[in-house]
């Protein structure tokens, strides 16, 4: 499906490339992977969405969408863009693996820095961690398989943030929303788990960059100060916030709760700065506000 302006609500945009596989068992695992999430994300209302995958995962083709995304997009907007396959790392520069010429963080950056919608960057490839320092900015989540770009064997990462945006154990706030920050608990969790129950040594180790400063990190909290910006970026809409999304009346109301539940993170995230009783009426102010405009949804 092409990607077409949204002009009625904000518009997600998603953009998943699978890259080369060098191998077959690698190309179909990738390109079943893009399927996958191409399949789950166009059942999203509001969404534009782009796949590439086998011989049209080309540089070229994902310039092109990048460059019509940065022309048709508003701030209001978000893209997904994410990453899946090979990548590699020589010490200063980071490249994705794709059919005919790669394409580097440099140039990825740039690309980026020209569109005005809030972005999610998920790349789940090899040596991904090589390309933080370069793709990290104020307001932009990025998410990496790796925690540096000598990580260099293939990722299982990838397998388990697809499968949050399908598993309802994701959201873990119970508000049918699966956020950036869902979603990385959920797979670096199960990344965990898989290399424990396979009783081998992890050769990757996931991270989260949403500070625009910083080389990430496997566990973000308001102690360290990261996770704010991916706590407050929708991921994936699930069950009954799906279907209110696509409804004009229940529209208004789903964002009005979103911006609350964003308002409430926030807080959170500046409870050591606030004095008790602030921070407690603050609080008990926007929780009465959330139970009343979910009780309106649920109408």
């Amino acid at each position: 499906m092409a990607l077409t302006s949204l002009t009625l609500h904000a518009a997600t945009y998603y953009v998943t490339v699978g890259g080369l596989g060098g191998e077959p068992e690698f190309e179909t695992r990738f390109s079943n992977w893009a399927k996958e999430v191409d399949k789950l994300v166009k059942a999203a209302p509001d969404s534009a969405v782009e796949t590439f995958q086998g011989s049209t995962a080309t540089r070229a083709n994902l310039r092109a969408a990048l460059e019509k995304i940065a022309k048709d997009s508003t701030p209001a907007d978000a893209l997904v863009l994410l990453l899946l396959g090979h990548g590699t790392f020589d010490g200063l520069d980071y490249k994705m693996n794709l059919p005919g010429p790669d394409i580097t963080a440099q140039e990825l950056a740039g690309l980026l820095d020209k569109i005005r919608a809030r972005q999610l960057v998920v790349n789940t490839t090899s040596s991904s961690g090589g390309a933080i320092s370069t793709l990290r900015k104020d307001g932009r989540v990025l998410v990496s398989a790796t925690k540096s770009g000598t990580e260099k064997n293939a990722t299982v990462f990838a397998r388990y943030w697809i499968e949050a945006l399908r598993d309802p154990a994701a959201d873990t706030d119970k508000n049918d929303i699966v956020s950036a920050l869902e979603a990385f608990r959920y797979a670096e969790q199960k990344t965990a788990l898989f290399y424990e129950t396979e009783k081998r040594l992890s050769t990757e180790h996931a991270v989260i960059e949403d500070t625009g400063k910083g080389e990430g990190v496997k566990a973000p909290s308001p102690e360290n100060g990261y996770g704010l910006v991916a706590s407050t970026f929708p991921l994936l809409r699930l069950g009954a916030a799906a279907k209110a999304a696509a409804s004009p009346e229940k529209r208004k109301l789903l964002d009005k709760r979103e911006n609350i539940e964003q308002q409430i993170d926030r807080l959170k995230y500046q409870k050591a700065a606030t004095p008790v009783d602030e921070y407690r009426k603050k609080l008990a102010a926007l929780l009465l506000d959330l139970a009343r405009t979910q009780e309106a949804l649920d109408k």
